[in-house]
């Protein structure tokens, strides 16, 4: 009897020792106080109108001010204005010499700088994908979007490298900078272009500001990274020799940093490349406006013949930018002075000979019309696969079971429960995952949706996302786990993910259109597509890396592959697994805003309509609601460090 009485008192200490248990009976406390008083002074249900804050009259006074003095004004004319002109004056350089160098020359010299980087075989590839540009009909955009890059990528390397140097020299800087780079990494690169649309208006200049302010945060990451992360002790020889310090940060902090130099600048421009195409919606101009227009108008054929391009462009621009960074440049190292020598020549030989002969712009004759065959092809699946398939049904009536059955019943309950339970599930979810900061952050910017006013839609995005991302969790790891388990099938999957990777998010909204038609089905699909790589990476990576002496262990004691896997590898990789889903739901939420240009609604619908209408008001209260959902899902699907580190 003495027994069975002590056990409860054990018990209960036992479990609040848990900290899981601790931090959600401390949660529950607060509840009973809080949601009595919340629910007598605001009621239950949706977000109480006392506590919405209307910014339509001060955003839409601030927007007339700036189109009244965009013109007159002395920081417009004196600043904004000059920054304007620089830009529009680099691009079209750039695009100039690029249209007198030529078709030829352009190739010439891509394949020559990729076989100086990394071999033969990506040369090749270079050329290949620059003929197949020409061949497609889309040289002129293609020079016009390697215009908008090379501003747009040499800026953001300049202001990311600046930035990422004083927050790797200083402590302080890295603490100030840091919350505002985890802003701008959950932010969508949707909700970038209304303010620089406000401030520099339709063209190129605010799509170049728009891609700087986009992709220049992984490099301000990785330069600090890289600097922060130098060897000691060579940090400490050199100091010993009497060195300065810039002759130490110049001798020895950089070069040492090298490697994730290079890993920025590719990040960059892939960044780069997939805003640009993103910034046709505000007259960019190039690959990109030639999809968006072709969305527009639902021409499959016209929108896969640009999208090519943009897909061959972002491949070969990682792959040489990957390279550099790597350790494949063996080929280029190995070659002697004068093989290079007489290569270069040959590359401004050629690009020479075609202008001479007249020859710079891509032949007419030369181009492929594949928007018809395409066009037709779609006609024939619209016919035979968009509904009415026998027994398992058309891709459109999949996409609208996947809206009856799970998307709208996802709002619904959302949209349904009393506000405050929204804000105790976030907080618990992001306090268990990390600390008490953690929890506070979240819940502060979940409740900013609801000052704001988009609630409602915010909780529509979010249902979306959920969707997007529980499918592409379930897909991608259980590809994953394949993928680490077979060698053969890791190697057949890794060009696919490679392909998909590299994919700007534009150009996924295509065949979901094409396959689905509009809505946001269409929308969950694509965004499924763009984050599923990412995940499959991701979790393969944390499964070939758990210990191979625990997986011994286990085969010793007669454990199947089935038992391995669910206690020794799932537990192992459990910090990998967890990045996956941050990253999973991240690149979703990307994906998902932009799928408002198919019908996808709430927040992406309302900043596709204030960049359409110069609707300030409407679309930056959206976009500064993508920024917090954004960062509240960041915080409740990333473990913190003293997570990590100290368990649960």
């Amino acid at each position: 009897m003495a027994t069975i009485t002590a056990t409860p008192a054990r018990g209960l200490p036992a479990l609040l020792r848990n900290r899981a248990a601790a931090k959600l009976a401390v949660l529950a406390l607060a509840a009973v106080v809080l949601v009595p008083l919340a629910h007598a002074r605001w009621a239950s249900g949706t977000w109480p109108d006392a506590l919405t804050v209307d910014l339509t009259a001060p955003l839409t006074d601030t927007s007339d001010w700036i189109i009244d003095n965009r013109d007159s004004h002395p920081l417009f004319l004196y600043f904004f204005g000059h920054v304007s002109n620089a830009v529009v004056l680099s691009v079209r350089a750039v695009y100039l010499a690029l249209l007198a160098v030529g078709w030829a020359g352009v190739t010439a010299l891509g394949a020559f700088v990729a076989w100086r980087v990394a071999g033969v075989r990506l040369a090749l590839g270079t050329a290949a994908a620059f003929l197949a540009c020409g061949l497609l009909g889309m040289w002129v955009p293609t020079m016009q979007t390697l215009a908008l890059m090379a501003v747009a990528v040499l800026a953001s390397v300049v202001v990311g490298a600046l930035l990422g140097l004083a927050a790797g020299l200083s402590d302080r800087m890295d603490r100030m900078l840091r919350p505002v780079l985890d802003t701008m990494q959950v932010l969508p690169a949707f909700a970038y272009l209304l303010p620089v649309v406000l401030v520099f208006g339709i063209g190129v200049p605010a799509a170049v500001l728009a891609t700087v302010v986009y992709a220049a945060p992984p490099m301000a990451r990785l330069t600090a990274l890289g600097l922060r992360g130098a060897d000691r002790g060579v940090l400490e020889a050199v100091e010993s020799l009497g060195a300065t310090s810039r002759q130490r940060l110049l001798t020895a902090r950089i070069p040492l940093a090298r490697k994730e130099l290079l890993l920025g600048v590719n990040q960059t421009i892939m960044m780069a490349l997939s805003m640009a195409v993103i910034a046709s919606v505000i007259g960019a101009g190039g690959l990109g406006d030639r999809v968006y227009q072709a969305l527009a108008s639902v021409d499959v054929g016209a929108a896969l013949a640009a999208g090519i391009p943009i897909v061959l462009l972002a491949v070969v621009l990682d792959r040489v930018t990957g390279a550099a960074g790597g350790d494949t440049r063996g080929a280029g190292r190995a070659v002697r002075p004068y093989a290079l020598a007489v290569v270069a020549a040959v590359a401004v030989a050629v690009a020479v000979a075609g202008r001479l002969a007249g020859r710079a712009e891509w032949p007419e004759a030369w181009t492929v019309n594949i928007a018809e065959p395409v066009n037709r092809a779609v006609d024939w699946m619209t016919a035979h696969l968009y509904s009415g398939v026998p027994v398992i049904g058309g891709t459109a009536d999949w996409a609208g079971h996947f809206t009856t059955w799970v998307l709208d019943p996802l709002r619904d309950g959302l949209q349904w429960l009393p506000w405050w339970s929204v804000l105790l599930v976030v907080a618990a979810l992001a306090w268990l995952i990390g600390t008490w900061r953690t929890a506070l952050t979240a819940v502060l910017a979940m409740a900013a949706i609801g000052v704001l006013g988009v609630w409602e839609p915010s909780l529509d995005t979010l249902s979306q996302v959920l969707a997007a991302v529980a499918v592409t969790l379930v897909l991608g790891v259980a590809t994953g786990v394949v993928a680490a388990r077979s060698d053969r099938f890791e190697r057949l999957l890794r060009p696919v993910l490679d392909v998909c990777q590299t994919m700007p998010q534009f150009v996924y909204l295509i065949p979901v259109v094409a396959l689905a038609g509009v809505g946001r089905a269409p929308a969950v699909a694509a965004a499924v597509v763009y984050a599923l790589p990412a995940v499959v990476r991701i979790t393969t990576q944390g499964l070939r890396q758990v210990d191979p002496a625990a997986l011994e262990s286990a085969r010793s004691l007669g454990a199947t592959g089935g038992q391995q896997l669910r206690q020794i590898q799932l537990p192992l990789a459990r910090r990998s697994l967890l990045l996956a889903v941050n990253q999973g739901v991240v690149l979703v939420l990307a994906v998902v805003i932009i799928g408002g240009l198919v019908g996808g609604g709430a927040l992406g619908y309302d900043v596709v309509f204030g960049l359409a209408q110069g609707d300030l008001a409407t679309g930056l209260v959206a976009g500064a609601a993508i920024v917090c959902l954004g960062l509240m899902l960041d915080r409740v699907t990333q473990p913190t460090d003293r997570r990590t580190t100290k368990g649960a």
